[in-house]
C-alpha cells in the first residue's frame, strides 16, 4: 500500500452533511464529499493486510485495496478504471449502499473501518467531472437480440454488459422513466435522478434501445404497485421476437399489515407515498398527492424504506413523525469479535432520523381506529422474545394519534403475473426459480428466459442487483455465443 503505517497515523473522517434546517427546505443531496486531501488521507488508512476481506464483503467484489492505493498516489484516472471493472454504477453505490465492505474491513476488527464508500464516491464524482465516463459501444455486433425486462440497477447493468458484448438489447420499463426503485423508491435527497439520467444517455450511446411505459404482462387486479404504463406487451411476443429474455424486475409486492381497521383512509404503503414525491420533484403533476404536512405521521417498519418515509414526511412539514420497529433496539456498538467480517447487528441512525423522528422498538400494531372512514390513530403493544417466539408484554397496550400511516415493512415477492405470463417456476417465497451456477446460471425453467436481481433473490441491496445483472449478462452471453468474455 501507498502508506503502510497510515492506519496507525490517521483517524477515519466521515463525509459531512449540510445542516438539517437547510436540507429540509429542498430535496437536493446534502452529503459533503471528501476533498482531495481527505480522500488521500482516508486511502492511506487502507492496510497492507494480506487478505483483503473487503473484496468478499463487497457483493460486486470491488478491488478495493487497488483503488485506495491509486487514490493515495493521486492516480484518479486509473482508480475509476479499476472501480468500473467490477461496478457499472459506482455513483449509485457510493451514495446509497450500506457498505458491507466496511464491515468486512480488517481494520474494523478493533478500529474504525477504512472509509471505502466515501472514497468510491469521490472517485466516481471526479470521473464525471473530468469527462472520463464515456460510452463504450461494441466494435462488433453478434446479430443476437436480447430483451431485458425491468430497468432497475440489475436491468441497467445487464443491458450495458450485453450491449458491450455486441448484442442488440432492448430495455423495457413499465414506468415512464428508467431506474426502477432507484427512480421511484429512493428519495432525491439520497440520490438525485440526474445520476440515473447520465447513465441512461450512456446506455443509449452504447446501443441499448429503451422503451418506457411498457408493461410486460399485466398487473394483478387491484395491485398497488407503481405503474404508469401506456402499453402492454405479451410475454409470448418477447419469447418469439428475441433470442433471449432476461427478467430483472423488482420484488415490488409490499408486505401488508392485516389488522382491524386496515381499510381506513390514510393508511398507505410506502411505495404509494414515495414515488409520488419523486414524480413531483421531476416536474410532473400528481393529482391527489399523498402529503404529510400538518399531520401526525406513523411509519411502521424500521428499515431504509421507513427512514425514507421519515425524511420525506419531514420535508412535507409533518406535525410529528414516529417510526415503529417490531424488533428490539440493537446495541449501539456491535460485538466485533463475534460478527466480523460479517454484517453486524447494531443501532443505525440515518440522516433522516437526525432531522426529527421518535423511534420506538419492540412494538407491534394491534389495531387501527378512526372516524368517518379516516384513520385517527392506532393501538400498539410492547413485545418481547421468549423461547424464540414473539409474545406480548401484558399491560403495555397504548393508543397513538395518527393522521397518516405509512407501511414500510419490506417487500415479499415480485408481481406474480410477470412470472406467470412467462410460465416461470417460483420458489417458496414467490420469486423466480433460477440458480447461479456457472453452467446455465440464472436460467429459468422456460427456454431462453433468465432471471436476476430482486425478482430472483428477493428484496435486497442495490449492490447485489448490480452484481446479479452483471453475472446474468455473462450467462446470457454464454447461452447465445457458447462462451463469454464478460467478467463475472
Amino acid at each position: 500500500m501507498g502508506k503502510v503505517t497510515g492506519f496507525m497515523e490517521f483517524e477515519r473522517v466521515e463525509e459531512g452533511y449540510k445542516p438539517a434546517p437547510e436540507r429540509l427546505k429542498n430535496y437536493k443531496e446534502f452529503v459533503i464529499g471528501l476533498d482531495d486531501e481527505q480522500a488521500n488521507t482516508q486511502a492511506a488508512r487502507c492496510m497492507d493486510c494480506g487478505t483483503p476481506f473487503c473484496n468478499n464483503g463487497c457483493p460486486v467484489n470491488n478491488i478495493i485495496p487497488d483503488f485506495n492505493d491509486l487514490v493515495f498516489n493521486g492516480d484518479w484516472k486509473e482508480a475509476i478504471d479499476v472501480l468500473h471493472s467490477t461496478n457499472n454504477f459506482p455513483e449509485f453505490t457510493g451514495r446509497i449502499c450500506p457498505a458491507p465492505c466496511e464491515a468486512a474491513c480488517t481494520l474494523n476488527v478493533n478500529q474504525c473501518a477504512v472509509g471505502i464508500k466515501s472514497i468510491e464516491h469521490a472517485i466516481i464524482d471526479r470521473a464525471w467531472e473530468s469527462g472520463w465516463v464515456k460510452p463504450q459501444p461494441a466494435k462488433n455486433k453478434t446479430g443476437k437480440k436480447v430483451a431485458v425486462v425491468g430497468s432497475g440497477p440489475a436491468g441497467m447493468a445487464a443491458a450495458q454488459q450485453l450491449a458491450r458484448a455486441g448484442h442488440a438489447v432492448t430495455l423495457y420499463e413499465k414506468n415512464d422513466r428508467i431506474g426502477g426503485l432507484l427512480r421511484y423508491g429512493i428519495p432525491d435527497f439520497k440520490l438525485e435522478k440526474s445520476h440515473i439520467d447520465r447513465r441512461v444517455e450512456q446506455l443509449k450511446a452504447e446501443g441499448v434501445v429503451i422503451r418506457t411505459g411498457v408493461m410486460v404482462g399485466e398487473l394483478p387486479k387491484g395491485s398497488k404497485v407503481t405503474n404508469w404504463a401506456k402499453e402492454t406487451i405479451s410475454p409470448v411476443f418477447l419469447q418469439q421476437d428475441f433470442d433471449a429474455v432476461l427478467l430483472t424486475g423488482g420484488a415490488e409486492q409490499s408486505r401488508d399489515l392485516l389488522v382491524p381497521g386496515r381499510d381506513l383512509d390514510g393508511i398507505h404503503f410506502a411505495m404509494e407515498f414515495l414515488p409520488q414525491q419523486n414524480k413531483v420533484n421531476a416536474g410532473d403533476k400528481v393529482k391527489g398527492q399523498l402529503r404529510a404536512e400538518g399531520k401526525h405521521v406513523i411509519v411502521i417498519g424500521g428499515g431504509d424504506t421507513g427512514s425514507d418515509c421519515v425524511g420525506t414526511s419531514n420535508r412535507h412539514g409533518a406535525a410529528s413523525v414516529t417510526q415503529f420497529e417490531v424488533m428490539p433496539q440493537p446495541p449501539v456498538e456491535e460485538n466485533r469479535p463475534m460478527t466480523w467480517p460479517y454484517w453486524p447487528m447494531k443501532l443505525r441512525t440515518s440522516s433522516s432520523h437526525d432531522e426529527g423522528c421518535v423511534r420506538e422498538f419492540a412494538i407491534s400494531t394491534k389495531e387501527f381506529f378512526g372516524e368517518k372512514g379516516k384513520v385517527t390513530g392506532l393501538k400498539t403493544v410492547q413485545i418481547e422474545f421468549k423461547d424464540g417466539k414473539m409474545v406480548e408484554v401484558p399491560g403495555t397496550e397504548k393508543s397513538h394519534t395518527a393522521d397518516l400511516v405509512l407501511l414500510a415493512m419490506g417487500f415479499v415477492n415480485p408481481v406474480a403475473t410477470v412470472l406467470e405470463g412467462f410460465g416461470v417456476d417460483k420458489d417458496a417465497r414467490g420469486n423466480a426459480r433460477a440458480g447461479t451456477e456457472a453452467a446455465g446460471g440464472f436460467a429459468t425453467n422456460v427456454p431462453k428466459v433468465f432471471a436476476a436481481g430482486d425478482i430472483r433473490r428477493g428484496q435486497s441491496l442495490v449492490v447485489w442487483a448490480i452484481r446479479e445483472g452483471r453475472q446474468a449478462a455473462r450467462a446470457v452471453d454464454e447461452f447465445l455465443q457458447g462462451c463469454s468474455d464478460l467478467p463475472r
